[in-house]
C-alpha cells in the first residue's frame, strides 16, 4: 500500500485530495497549521474510507518545526510514496509601492520556502527507497502576473521553475514530478487573500461557474496513478470560462 503526504490538508485542495488519494487506496499523512481540523479529517478519512491517517500538526514556515515532524515519523510511515506540495496562500492585493512586508514574507516563507523545506526531507527519503513523486500545486499566477498580484505571482513563479528544476535534478533516481496550476478554484484562498471579509473574497467567482477542489484532486489522482514509465510534468487547468490570467468571460 502507497503513502501520500498531503501539505495544507485542511481545507480546499488538500483536504479533497487526502479524502480522495484515501478513497483510492492511499495511506493519508496529513500536515497543517489547525490541528482541529486534522483531527476532524482523520476521523474522515478512517470512517468513510477504512485507511490508516497519521497527522502532523506544525506551521510549514518553520523549518525546524517540518524537520522534526517528518524525521520523528514511526517506522512504519516513514516511507513516502507521494508528496503533495499544496500549503500555499496568497496575502493582501495591493501595487508593488504600497505592499506589507508582512503579506511578502508570509507568501515568500509559505509558498516557496515551507515548499523547499518539507521537499528536501522527503526527496531524501525518496532517492533512499528508489522512487517517488512529488506533486507540486502552483497556479496560472506562476507563468502570467496580474495586476497587484506581484509577490504572490512572484512565489508562484518560485514554484514553476522549481518543479522544472526538481524534474530535471531527480531525473536519475527515477522520481516523478508534477506541476498543477489551478486557475480560479473557489477555496478558502480568497477568504485568506481578503483576511476574512467574505464579500471580497466572492468577487473574484462572481458570474462564472470556477473550479471546485475536487476538480483539482481528481487531477491529482490521475497524475500519480499513471504507469511507471509515465510522468505528467505540468498541468494548467482553468474553468472553462477562463482562458487566462487576463481573459475571463462573466455572464
Amino acid at each position: 500500500m502507497k503513502t501520500a503526504l498531503v501539505t495544507g490538508a485542511t481545507a480546499g485542495i488538500g483536504r479533497s485530495t487526502a479524502l480522495l488519494l484515501a478513497k483510492n487506496g492511499y495511506r493519508i499523512i496529513i500536515a497543517g497549521r489547525r490541528n482541529d481540523r486534522l483531527q476532524e479529517l482523520k476521523k474522515e478519512v478512517e470512517q468513510a474510507h477504512k485507511q490508516s491517517v497519521f497527522t502532523l500538526n506544525f506551521d510549514i514556515r518553520n523549518r525546524e518545526d517540518v524537520e522534526k515532524a517528518i524525521t520523528r515519523l514511526p517506522t512504519e510511515w516513514q516511507t513516502i510514496d507521494v508528496l503533495v506540495n499544496n500549503a500555499g496562500l496568497a496575502a493582501g492585493l495591493k501595487p508593488i509601492q504600497s505592499g506589507l512586508v508582512a503579506d511578502w514574507e508570509q507568501m515568500i516563507d509559505t509558498n516557496v520556502k515551507g515548499l523547499l523545506y518539507i521537499s528536501q526531507i522527503v526527496i531524501n527519503k525518496m532517492i533512499e527507497n528508489g522512487s517517488g513523486h512529488v506533486v507540486n500545486i502552483g497556479s496560472t499566477a506562476g507563468v502570467q502576473a496580474y495586476e497587484n498580484g506581484n509577490v504572490y505571482c512572484a512565489t508562484k513563479h518560485a514554484v514553476h521553475a522549481l518543479s522544472q528544476g526538481m524534474r530535471i535534478d531527480l531525473l536519475k533516481h527515477g522520481i516523478k514530478v508534477t506541476e498543477i496550476r489551478p486557475g480560479l478554484a473557489e477555496t478558502e484562498f480568497s477568504l485568506v487573500r481578503f483576511k476574512g471579509d467574505a464579500d471580497s473574497a466572492k468577487k473574484p467567482y462572481l458570474g462564472l461557474v470556477p473550479l471546485s477542489p475536487d476538480d483539482i484532486a481528481e487531477t491529482i489522482l490521475f497524475a500519480v496513478t499513471r504507469p511507471p514509465h509515465v510522468n505528467i510534468n505540468d498541468l494548467e487547468i482553468t474553468p472553462t470560462a477562463q482562458a487566462s490570467s487576463y481573459y475571463v468571460f462573466r455572464q
